[in-house]
Formats: structure tokens, sequence, C-alpha cells
């Protein structure tokens, strides 16, 4: 017998052992590898483990794929502790139970309706589980008034299929388990958006997109100044079940089509998204500014040496480290209005590297509690939609006192990391700090010195833009971590900035190639995957769109943000300090089955699940194959599939795309709130330490809020681009295919980036069918065959912006 099987029986022992012991509490498989203390590399073994004894009858799988142990009655029937724990149970309340409460027989999951009324439920944990069930068919009448994407309470059927006392076709036996709803846990939303009309004399709104098939009724036109086919808003007193309407009350209008900046007003009705700040917040906010410049010493017109004691004694006094004469520079895009990190490098004499990130000491304008707090709490993160922005804090913070701008003193967080010169960090400090940054360059300038100019002087050409300040190297370069020092450089008039800027860059740029390429050895994933930003017009319309690019500007300071993270981090877990972590959990095995089937089916490659979840650098080495080949966009669309989404949780989980296993999120406290949070608990000796079970839940509350922003983003983007493309019917463009459904093919266009179907009937040239084995669609006379990742010239023949869908022809 050969290792491996000797190690997994080993370990199917001792997991029997476990489960069977007098106080063991049903738990997943994930959590068996923890508890029995085993190396988590050895989790693709338990999970082997344990399907071997479900197999042998001696453990079984209860709801939510929770462990259970099995016992023997009498007759020598095998059922489960949870069998015996459940016949005692009375037949519950539905509406009397909390979540916590819930019958095991209940199942927790998320649903969905189709357009023909028929919905499904994803189980809540179908990511984490480790023998993936289907969907959960739900028929129309068994339903309740649920919708998409409400959290809803399922219990499954048996083999005997349920009497039903309305008239409807039965259920097809192919569609997996079925099962009906007995409880809505949580709505989505209660508001929704919609186009207003009249009829019979009532009023109606009809919901945008495909959510609600039928009209919603508002009541009483006489009762609105909705005018016909204005856009409003609608609050929902009734859904819509299959037998019935539903009711709404009109509790906004937003006026008629074509009004400038009206589908941005959709977008934040139907997310929720906020657009004020509460007067206190904004109260308080002033306040921190008046507070700030009373206490700083005033800045004369032109500062000298006892201008700078002043502000050297002023800081020292509030316990922040002077770094205000040291080089510190931002690069953040050129029409970035906030800087919330800087970072200095210097080389230290035993040859080292010392890199310092400084980032905005956000904490400090917004104490815990505070009104300030409470809506950036609320809000969660900022919210970047095409037109505008929705900052998580008042303007006068994020764009003023916590921007870290040239030439003037802020407040910093600092982390100084020392890096041997192959890039392994050897030492870590993080002080309270105060910087004035010296230059702000954007990506595009430093990109364009990195490529064309490195090692030539260019001031002449005035290239960058930088400050009024000149620089002279100190005559000692040695750089002490535990002095507090920081770039080996100070402001002076007596030589050009670019003396020290131009070095500085290259030295920024050398070390971040090493940082680079040891995260990548480790096995951090690396995807290349563009971002496509529309260009708008004054009145917010589509005018075209353009792909961003990560050039080595920006994964520079990427990597620099991913080290200062990381420090922070590691810093926190050595002081079992508990904080927001920013995980991300490894890909399902069911995910990735599907990612190597898609692979077997591209002819790419033929690998075993297995094989991928054991290492990242099989993952890579595909990446990297597929580089600038035809079939790069379809892999990069597959793999994404087969990730999980990173979220916050205080769970020491790692991030597995970046190959961490200890990470959070600690550079953008302007712009996210577990940041803030970070930042507090640096300083928050003495305090009490917040227990696990309310970070779990802070964490659940920001990953929202940054799904909503993210949603939000992409909603709007789709709005402007039907905008676009009802403007431009004919138009024609290349695309590739990114999806597939018996309905047709979901293809994106290349250069715009609008999505669209286009139905399967109109391909004309053959009959076509859904193959979704090969997951495909094949011509039956010519087997002619569409897949994912195929490039394609289409033509825009429909777009409604109500519906929100594009229709595409394939030419």
């Amino acid at each position: 017998m050969d290792t491996d099987a000797n190690q997994l029986n080993e370990i199917a022992r001792r997991l029997l052992e476990f489960i069977n012991a007098p106080n063991y509490s049903p738990i997943k498989p994930k959590s068996l590898t923890r508890l029995l203390k085993l190396d988590p590399d050895e989790k693709p073994l338990v999970r082997r483990a344990v399907k071997k004894l479900v197999a042998a009858g001696l453990v079984s799988y209860g709801a939510n794929h929770l462990v259970y142990p099995v016992v023997k009655e009498g007759g020598g029937k095998e059922i489960t502790k949870r069998t015996v724990k459940e016949k005692k149970q009375k037949s519950p309340d539905p509406n009397s139970l909390s979540e916590a409460a819930f019958p095991s027989s209940w199942i927790l999951g998320s649903f969905r309706r189709s357009a023909s009324g028929v919905g499904f439920v994803r189980p809540r944990d179908w990511e984490d589980a480790d023998s993936e069930p289907k969907d959960i068919f739900i028929a129309p009448y068994q339903s309740m008034d649920a919708m998409t994407g409400d959290l809803v309470a399922v219990e499954l059927f048996g083999k005997k299929k349920p009497k039903k006392s309305h008239k409807h076709k039965p259920e097809r036996e192919d569609r997996g388990p079925h099962g009906q709803i007995v409880r809505i846990v949580e709505r989505v939303t209660q508001r929704f958006v919609g186009t207003y009309y009249e009829e019979g004399g009532w009023g109606y709104v009809q919901v945008d997109g495909n959510m609600f098939n039928q009209p919603i009724q508002v009541g009483d036109p006489s009762a609105t100044t909705a005018k016909q086919d204005d856009k409003v808003v609608i609050e929902m007193l009734r859904y819509p079940t299959h037998y019935r309407g539903g009711e709404a009350v009109l509790i906004e209008v937003l006026g008629p089509h074509g009004v400038p900046g009206l589908d941005t007003q959709l977008i934040l009705r139907e997310f929720g998204l906020p657009e004020h700040f509460s007067e206190d917040s904004l109260r308080a906010a002033r306040d921190q500014v008046v507070q700030f410049f009373e206490a700083l010493p005033e800045e004369p017109a032109e500062p000298d040496d006892a201008y700078h004691e002043k502000v050297h004694n002023y800081l020292e006094s509030i316990g922040r480290v002077d770094l205000t004469h040291q080089v510190a520079i931002t690069i953040d895009p050129f029409d970035a209005k906030d800087f919330d990190d800087a970072v200095s490098l210097d080389k230290m004499d035993n040859g080292h590297w010392l890199l310092v990130v400084h980032i905005a000491d956000v904490a400090h304008f917004v104490p815990e509690g505070s009104p300030i707090d409470l809506d950036a709490r609320d809000r969660g993160t900022s919210v970047y939609l095409p037109d505008r922005v929705i900052p998580m804090l008042p303007e006068v913070l994020c764009n003023s006192l916590a921007s870290l701008q040239p030439n003037k003193v802020r407040f910093t967080n600092s982390v100084f990391m020392e890096f041997t010169p192959d890039g392994v960090r050897c030492n870590t400090m993080i002080r309270k700090s105060a910087i004035r940054s010296t230059a702000r360059l954007n990506y595009d300038e430093v990109q364009e010195y990195i490529i064309e100019d490195r090692g030539q002087r260019i001031e002449d050409r005035g290239k960058l833009q930088i400050t009024n300040y000149e620089l002279h190297a100190k005559s000692d370069s040695s750089v002490n971590v535990e002095q507090n020092s920081g770039a080996d450089s100070q402001l002076s008039p007596s030589c050009p900035l670019s003396s020290i800027l131009y070095p500085l860059l290259d030295n920024l740029f050398e070390l971040s190639r090493i940082l680079r390429a040891r995260r990548k050895s480790r096995g951090a994933l690396e995807m290349n995957m563009p971002d496509i930003k529309i260009d708008l017009d004054d009145d917010g319309k589509v005018v075209g769109a353009h792909a961003e690019i990560q050039r080595e500007a920006n994964q520079m300071i990427e990597e620099f943000m991913l080290s200062a993270n990381e420090a922070v981090a590691e810093h926190l877990a050595a002081k079992d300090v508990p904080f927001l972590r920013r995980i991300h959990k490894n890909p399902s095995y069911r995910k990735i089955k599907e990612f190597t089937d898609f692979l077997r089916i591209m002819k790419l490659d033929d690998l075993e699940p297995e094989e991928l979840l054991e290492s990242r650098f099989v993952i890579q080495r595909i990446l990297d194959k597929t580089t600038g080949t035809p079939a790069e966009s379809a892999v990069q669309f597959s793999l994404l599939r087969a990730m999980q989404r990173a979220v916050y949780s205080p769970e020491e989980e790692g991030h597995y795309a970046l190959a961490s296993d200890c990470y959070t999120h600690f550079t953008s406290p302007i712009r996210r709130y577990p940041d803030l949070t970070v930042h507090r608990l640096l300083w928050s000796e003495g305090r009490k330490k917040r227990d696990n079970s309310s970070l779990y839940l802070l964490g659940l509350h920001c990953s929202e809020r940054e799904r909503r922003a993210e949603d939000a983003e992409r909603e709007l983007v789709k709005l402007k681009l039907i905008d676009f493309m009802s403007r431009n019917l004919g138009m024609q463009m290349d695309a590739v295919i990114t999806g597939m459904n018996p309905s047709g093919i979901f293809v994106q266009g290349i250069e715009i980036p609008a999505e669209g179907l286009i139905p399967i009937v109109s391909l004309a040239d053959d009959n076509y069918r859904f193959d979704r084995l090969a997951r495909s669609i094949v011509g039956r006379r010519t087997n002619h065959e569409f897949r994912l990742g195929d490039r394609l010239r289409v033509e825009v023949v429909k777009a409604d912006p109500d519906a929100r869908e594009i229709d595409f022809r394939r030419i």
C-alpha cells in the first residue's frame, strides 16, 4: 500500500474516532481538518476520507453538508443522530423561528425566478460544499411570493411528489432536487424602479428588467403627479405570486425618459445608495477641520526653519513621528481626487531595502461611534459610478484633511518594512506619523518614464508635474528602522528635485519587480483581464470606451500596498488581536471540476480537479500557456467563474489568489470601512477587544456593501451602454462569447463592452441546439459549433432600456 493510501486510512481512522465521541457536534469537513490539528494542505485528504466513510455507511452527510455519526437501531437499521433528534421535534412554526433556530431539514439559499415563473434556490453555502448539490427546483405554486435575490428557507421533497391543489404541469425529473419555500428569511429589497402607466382607471408600474412579468398596481391615478411613461420609484406592499398580482405605493417620480442623469437616479434608488450625509455627520466633519487647523502651526508665505521647528515640536507633543522633511510621493490615476497612500524608499547600509508606506490616518478624524463613523459604517465603501462618486466620508475629509495632497502636512500611519535584496521582509515597524507629500505623480507619466526614459533626465521635457520643493541627499545614507527613519533624503533648496526623484522611481521599480517575482514564486495567481471604462459626454451619455490595462506603474504601487496589507495583518495576528481579514477561500471541488471539464472540451489540457486544488502553480501554468492565444479570454472567464468571492471576516482562512496565509485591507481607509477598523486596532492597546461574533457580523455587512457597490456600478454601465446601443441600431462590432443557454448565445463587445444575446432562433444557417455537456451550441446539420471565448462579428438589432436587454445578430 502506498504512502498516500496509508495516510488516507489513518485520517479516516482519526475522523471516525472523533465523530463518534460523545461530545461531538456536527461540523463540516473543513472544520474537521482544523480540529484534528491536521496540516491545511491535507484538506483534500480529509474530504476524501469523509466520502470514504460515507460510502462505507460509517458517517452521514446532513443538511448543509454537516458530518453526522451513524448509530444502529434495534433491528440493525442505520440512522443518524440527527434523525433521532428530529423525530422528537414538533412541527416548527416558521414565523416564530430565528435563523439560528431553523430545523436542520430546512436549507437556506438565494432564490431566483426564471421568465417562465419557475424558480431555483442555490444553497447559501453551496460554494463550500464538498459534494455539491444541484440548484433546488421550485414550482411556481411552491415559491410563495419570493423574488429573485431573496434569502429563503426551503424544505426538500422526498421521492413521492407532493399533492398539487392547482392544475400545473408536473415538474421535470431532470431538474435535480425539488422543494418548496417555507419561509422568506430576508428580502433583497422593498423598493423598485419602473415605468408608470394608466389603464382602466388604475395606475400601474412595469418594473424595469425581468424581475416581475406582470405590472404592479399602485392605486388611483388622481393620487399621484406621475404622467404616462414617467420613470418612478415604488415600495412594495404585497409581492406578486403566480395566482395574484402585486400591490405597491408610488413614492417618487423621477421624470420622463431622456432626462440627463435619469439612469443614475434610477440606479441610486434601485440599490438604495445614499446621496447625502446626515447633518450631524457634516457638522462633525467641519469641526474636525477647524480643530486640525487651529492646532497646526500656521504656515507663513515662505516656510522657514522656525516654522518647521514649530511643526516638529507640535507633532512630537501629540505622539507623531515627524516625517515631513522626508521624500514621499503619491502615484495615482491622473483624475484622482483623494490620495490616501504615499511611498518612500531607501537603500540601507547593510544592502537591504527600507520601504515605507504612508497611509492617511483617517481614524484620527473619525472617532468610533461618532456621527461620521455611523454614516461611514452604514455606507461600508465608496461607490464609483461612471459619472459620479458616492464617498464613504464627507468631502471635507476624503478630499482634504485625509488626502495626502502635495506640500500639505497630513497625518498618517506609516509602515516601515525592511526587505532583503531578494525581497524577504525581515523587519516591520508601524508608527503614527505626519508627512508632507513631495510630489504628486500619475500612472501615465510614471509608466512613460519606466518604459522610455529610465536612466535619462527628463526634466527639460516637463513630463512630471511636481511641487516647487527641491532636494539634497544626506551625507549619511544609513537608515535604522529602530530610530524611526524613513527615506535618506530631505527637502532643501540646494538642487533640482529630479536628482532625487528619478533614482527613487528607478529603485521603486526595481523593488516592485523583486516583490512581484517573489509573490508569484509562492503561488499567487495573476489574471490579465483589462478593465473596460466607458467614456461619457457632459450629459453622462456614452460616446466610446477604452481598456485600462494593468501596466508596470500600476503594478508597482499595487505590490507595495499588498506588502503593507500583509505586514499589518501579521502584526495584528502576532498580538492576538481579532480583526477583519480579507479572506479568499479556496475554490470548491465542483467549480474546479467545471473548469477542468472546460479545459478538456477546449482541448487545452487534460487535468484532474485534484491537481488544480493541490497546486496554484498548475492554474498559473494554464494562464501563462494561453496568454496571447485565441483561447485567452475564454480561459480567463471560465477560471473567474471557478473562483469564490473575496470577503471580510475574522476567520483565519487566508487569501487563495494572493497565496497569503494572513491578509487584511489597511491601505484605503478613505474608501473602505474595514481598513478604517484596522487603523483603529493598531493603537487600541488597553481597550476592550472586539469579540469575533460582532466582527463576523461587521464583515458580513461590509462584504454586502461592497457587493452592492459593484452591482450598482455594473448595472449603471449596462444602462448607459443600452442607451448608447439604442442610438446606434445597426452598429457592427467584434464580440466574444461569454455564455450560452437553450435560448441563445451571450456575447460582450470587445471595443464597446456591451453585453447581449444572440437568440438561437436568429441563427438562420442551421438548426442549432444547446449541448449542455459540451457547453456549446451546435448545428444539427453542419455540426458548426459555438463555444465560450469564440469571437464573432455581430450587429445590434434591439436595445430596450426598460427590459435592460440588448439583442444582437450574427453577421
